[in-house]
């Protein structure tokens, strides 16, 4: 009975809204994964394997949302920069021999058993540090000293991934989400006015000195394609398939340039078009609902926050939500270069997954430890 107690006050407590919005995104993605991965050919189910473990890393994912909404993060914030040290060795990780490619991408830890991407993980560790760290100077924050220590500690997390995995569109990441963070913690808008300045300002330096020439390729195939075919075969094909959609699709495993395997990575990166092409207009926009009504939620979540460590890491789950839904579809509508960015919740990927999982378990504690509502 103490254990069937539990169970009905954690439940009464945690976000159920969460839980229940990941969920149905993570059903509706196996769906589309079923169909991306099917084999056309001989018409068996050639996906099998694909959703037992997109299953498998859901359920894991679950019991990451548990535990990490039952552990009261501020108590460790005084240890942020512990966890700083920790991020960056988890990301060098991928320079001894349990670092593998994936897909000519240097960014996997093999663990004999699954993959893990040091990246992913990486992004919950940062929220934490970052959070506790500006929580740390909250008073400073708009000061040019303030900003100096939380900028390097961005830039030296972005760094690591960079230096050890070469993946930009994951350092990307990790500096929208200070950005976010650092405006909703209050930074004064002509700071944030200076850094798109120099952010602009940067560019040739970083056209030049920072991107590798496939990088470059895939910005410039978004103004002409004929600049390079191959490379711009991923991000048209997206389009065509999208738009082949129209209104209400092709039909579920009966898309034309999905099943005939047109779009690389259609399963992962490119899950958005598979929607598209054979649910048409109003599975992709079902998709962009779902995912708004999660973000929306967390900044709820965080908005209630009892103090402002939590609010900055609800704040850092929602920012990294945001961002990375943004990025995805526009990517798979063409508009911005291809980035490896996975769509949450729906792409296929153990590890996404488990983080997105244990991601919104860190705002669910939020919520479970937020004030009474007659103290707000």
């Amino acid at each position: 009975m103490d254990v069937v107690k539990t169970v009905v006050n954690y439940i009464k407590n945690t976000d159920l809204y969460l839980a229940i919005l990941a969920l149905v995104c993570s059903a509706y993605g196996m769906v589309l994964i079923y169909s991306a991965t099917l084999n056309p050919a001989t018409w068996q189910d050639g996906s099998t394997r694909n959703l037992v473990i997109q299953a498998a890393a859901i359920v894991i994912g679950l019991a990451a949302f548990v535990l990490m909404s039952l552990i009261d993060l501020e108590t460790m914030s005084g240890w942020w920069k512990i966890f700083v040290l920790i991020n960056i060795g988890l990301q060098l990780l991928l320079f001894t021999p349990l670092g593998t490619e994936v897909n000519g991408q240097r960014a996997w830890l093999d663990l004999e058993v699954t993959n893990l991407q040091p990246g992913e993980l990486g992004k919950l560790i940062f929220i934490f540090t970052l959070a506790a760290h500006i929580s740390e100077i909250k008073e400073h924050i708009s000061e040019w000293r303030g900003l100096f220590v939380i900028a390097l500690h961005t830039l030296i997390m972005m760094g690591a991934v960079i230096i050890s995995s070469g993946d930009t569109g994951m350092a990307i990441q990790y500096f929208m989400i200070a950005l976010i963070m650092l405006f909703a913690a209050g930074l004064s808008i002509k700071w944030l006015a200076v850094g798109v300045g120099l952010g602009v300002a940067s560019i040739p330096l970083l056209w030049n000195f920072a991107l590798d020439e496939y990088q470059k390729t895939r910005i410039l195939v978004l103004f002409d394609p004929s600049i390079d075919l191959d490379a711009s075969r991923q991000a048209t094909y997206g389009k065509i398939a999208i738009g082949s959609g129209q209104v209400s699709g092709q039909g579920l495993t009966h898309g034309t340039m999905t099943q005939m395997q047109l779009v690389p990575e259609n399963q992962t990166d490119y899950i958005f078009s598979v929607a598209g092409e054979e649910l048409g207009f109003i599975g992709s926009i079902l998709i962009v609902l779902l995912l708004t009504l999660l973000i929306v939620r967390l900044f709820y979540v965080s908005y209630r926050a009892s103090t402002t460590f939590s609010a900055l890491l609800a704040v850092g789950v929602g920012g990294m939500f945001l961002f990375q839904t943004f990025m995805n579809i526009f990517m798979n509508i063409g508009l911005l270069p291809v980035m490896g960015l996975t769509l949450p919740f729906f792409s296929y990927g153990g590890t996404s997954i488990m983080t997105m999982y244990a991601a919104l378990g860190i705002a669910a504690g939020v919520r479970m430890r937020e004030k009474p509502s007659w103290l707000q």
